[in-house]
């Protein structure tokens, strides 16, 4: 029991060394090239799209961008898009916002860093 206890301390203790390297080596150009992807089809950046205009969106308040008319379930989520929170949405939408129309994941971490590391880019 011992040593399964100090296992668990020993690995959380590296997480927590090493998840600052991962958010540190996340590459903006990597990020455009899966906004490129995955997002712009949706994401335009005059904002007439499907989705709305992501300038600004690292810090802004779910569903409060004016002009743009959201869910329910997004204006109600009581969400401000931090990284973090960013990061959950890009692995589920419906998981975090029961409700929302945003269809796509990004499943791989590394791209989801990459996006969010380009999306604060975008002011």
């Amino acid at each position: 029991m011992r040593f399964l206890g100090l296992a668990a301390a020993l690995l959380s203790g590296s997480l927590s060394v090493w998840a600052p390297v991962a958010a540190s080596a996340a590459d903006p150009s990597k990020g455009n090239d899966v906004f490129q992807d995955r997002c712009s089809l949706c994401h335009l950046d005059e904002g007439q799209g499907q989705g709305p205009n992501l300038k600004g969106v690292v810090g802004r308040k779910a569903g409060a961008l004016p002009g743009f008319a959201f869910t329910s379930a997004m204006t109600g989520s009581n969400l401000v898009w931090t990284p973090a929170n960013l990061d959950r949405l890009l692995q589920g939408p419906a998981k975090l916002v029961p409700g929302t129309t945003m269809p796509m994941t990004v499943p791989s971490p590394e791209d989801r860093a990459d996006l969010i590391a380009y999306l604060a880019t975008l002011k």
